[in-house]
Parts: structure tokens; C-alpha cells; sequence
């Protein structure tokens, strides 16, 4: 897990080359098609409106200032050329997400309802043209103080989309690479903050609300949520991994796979999901103390992936000397080490080393 652009208030995770390589590594082949479609700003502002064009929830914030959003718009109302916007067709719901040109977008849409951003506290700033030239005859006007003809033309004005659709395999998962070469403003997005914006629903909710768990937090050693989804991206590790047999490099397509497949899955799965990882957690701090996958430099995910999986498999059946079993295992077993050093997501190093924390954690 990369600690690029990494809060101090984050997790401390122990940097394992494998993981980084499966955290970086190239994607599968994927038949993509992708075609230009001029839409005129009128009907992109009524498909905001119909919730037909979403901008997912990791591009967080509207960021333009206000010069910024005005000269896009006296560029349409002069006919200057914009940049085209990228919009990725979703296979089950036919919506656009918002790969690249949020900021164009919202700016346009926001000119037509007559307000400059969100609404803050309840109240709203109308939308004028700021920072044009003095001598321009749109500066300071709002949509409504322009000229019928002015408001013909911006509604008939054209931006290009080109539109992003995955034909093959039958899935969405070509998202989560495009969005992962997406830089905005430098800070490359992380893999669980792709997952949750790709696979929004009722799962991804549901590992949000789970990972404020106080018995969670205290495994990891932080109160609050890491900024990047690295503690997030751990919870779906855990639950992914209780079909081990299942399991298939690359990690990344792996989790990406689960959390796809469980996008809307039911409220009575996730109240029994909920209960196992609640159960576990609080077995491993009673067993183990706080913070106990921090073997070596920070949070070791490989160390944790065996131990959440073995313990899971035996909550009613812990040994009283559970804690120094663990610390056998982790400081005296050399195999143990190296399958939570290198390979960590190989298939075979992965199975062997859940196999150990079970073995020596629980068998007589």
C-alpha cells in the first residue's frame, strides 16, 4: 500500500514490495470502446438534473474559483474552444460517471440554477461573471441578467464528450484502471478510493459504517479514518479472504472483484458480516492487545490477513495461551516471516500462510 501524500494521523502500514507491486501492477485486457458525443450545455445541465451524470464520491470537492468557473463560461458565450470532458458509460445503470471534467461541469451547471457552488450554512452566493475585463459585456452578469439571445446561444453552445464504455469481459472493472491513472492536481487516487466510488452502494456504505467501529480502531492504533481508505481497503481484505479458495492474483483485482460482486448485497449478509467482524476484532484485542499486527514497521497486511482469518474460524474454540502462540509465530517461525515479507500475494504463499496462523494459533 503506497504512503504517498500520506497524513500523519494515517496508518503506519509496513512497506512489503510485493503488495506495492500488486498495489501498481498492469491491468488485465479489456475490449473498450470509446467515441466522441457533442452535447449541447442545455442537455448535459438536464441529465445533471435527472441524476443521469454522477461525479463519483472521491472527487470530493468543487475546487474552482469563481474567475476560474467565469471564463469557462464567457468562453462559450464568445465561442472559444474547451477542453472535452470524459464520461464513462456504466454497464447495469446506463449513467455517466464523471471520469475527467468535473469542474467544467459543475461550473456550467452551476451558471444555469444561478448559484456559485454548494450551498453553505443554507445560504448561497449567485453566480456572476467575475474576473472577466472590465470591457467585456458579460462581466458581472448572472444567467438571468443575460440577453435572451445570450441565453439561447449558452444553452445551444456545444462541449464535447468522449464517452468510455467496456464491452468485454461483462463487467465495470476497466473503471477502476482509468480512474487509477487519473492524476487530479497531483495526488494519484488510491485503490480503495476508486472501489468505493466505482462500486458506490449498499457494501461500500456498509464498510464505511463498519470501519468506525471503536474495537476496529483499536487494532489499528488510530481513532480516525485514514484519508486514503487504507483501513477500509483492510476490512474488505478480511472479508474477501473468508472464501480463501477463491482467491486469484492480482490482491487488487481480487478485492476489486468482491466488492463488485457484493456492490448491493443484502441487509440480512451484511448484518452477519457485520457480527463475524465484530466478534473477531474483539476476540483478537482480548487475545492479542491493541495495535498487534504492528510486528516489525507499522501495520503488516499479510500478518494481518492470516491471524483475522484464523481467528474468525475460531472464536469459540481460543486456547489460553493464544497471545504466545502468536508471538511464536511471528517472531520465531523463519516461514511464517518470509510468507509475510515477499510473495505476499502470490496464491501459493497465501494459502500457505493462512494455513500456518491457523495451525499454530489453534490446533492442539
Amino acid at each position: 500500500m503506497s504512503t504517498n501524500d500520506q497524513s500523519t494521523d494515517d496508518l503506519e502500514m509496513e512497506p512489503i514490495g510485493s503488495e506495492e507491486e500488486d498495489y501498481e501492477g498492469a491491468p488485465p485486457d479489456y475490449q473498450i470502446t470509446t467515441y466522441p458525443a457533442d452535447f449541447t450545455l442545455e442537455v448535459l445541465h438536464q441529465k445533471w438534473q435527472a441524476k443521469d451524470i454522477v461525479v463519483p464520491e472521491f472527487q470530493r470537492r468543487f475546487v474552482w474559483k469563481q474567475p476560474q468557473a467565469s471564463k469557462l463560461i464567457e468562453s462559450f458565450l464568445v465561442g472559444l474552444p474547451v477542453p472535452a470532458v470524459f464520461l464513462y458509460s456504466e454497464r447495469k445503470s446506463r449513467k455517466y460517471l464523471v471520469i475527467d471534467g468535473q469542474q467544467r461541469l459543475k461550473s456550467i451547471f452551476y451558471y444555469f440554477d444561478g448559484y456559485y457552488g454548494p450551498s453553505k450554512g443554507g445560504k448561497r452566493v449567485v453566480f456572476r461573471l467575475k474576473g472577466l475585463n472590465q470591457n467585456s459585456r458579460f462581466h458581472d452578469r448572472s444567467f438571468d441578467d443575460l440577453s435572451e439571445e445570450d441565453q439561447r446561444g449558452l444553452k445551444n453552445a456545444v462541449l464535447r464528450a468522449f464517452i468510455v464504455q467496456q464491452l468485454d469481459p461483462e463487467d465495470d472493472t476497466s473503471m477502476y484502471h482509468i480512474f487509477e491513472r487519473l492524476n487530479t492536481g497531483g495526488t494519484l487516487l488510491a485503490n480503495q478510493e476508486i472501489r468505493n466510488s466505482i462500486y458506490y452502494g449498499r457494501f461500500s456504505r456498509f464498510l464505511d459504517e463498519i470501519n468506525e467501529l471503536t474495537i476496529w480502531r483499536k487494532i489499528l492504533g488510530k481513532q480516525q479514518p485514514d484519508t486514503r481508505r487504507r483501513d477500509v481497503e483492510l476490512i474488505l481484505r478480511f472479508l474477501s479472504m473468508r472464501d480463501s479458495t477463491a482467491y486469484k492474483k492480482p490482491m487488487k483485482e481480487f478485492l476489486s472483484k468482491f466488492m463488485q460482486k457484493n456492490r448491493e448485497a443484502s441487509k440480512q449478509r451484511l448484518q452477519g458480516s457485520r457480527a463475524l467482524f465484530e466478534r473477531t476484532c474483539e476476540a483478537v484485542v482480548t487475545d492479542l492487545g491493541e495495535k498487534p499486527f504492528h510486528v516489525r514497521n507499522g501495520l503488516n497486511a499479510a500478518v494481518f490477513d492470516a491471524v483475522m482469518h484464523a481467528f474468525s474460524n475460531h472464536l469459540d474454540d481460543r486456547p489460553g495461551n493464544v497471545r504466545q502462540r502468536y508471538e511464536n509465530l511471528v517472531r520465531n517461525n523463519d516461514d511464517f516471516d518470509r510468507n509475510t515479507r515477499s510473495g505476499t500475494t502470490d496464491m501459493e504463499v497465501v494459502h500457505r500462510r493462512l494455513r500456518q496462523a491457523s495451525e499454530q494459533l489453534f490446533d492442539d
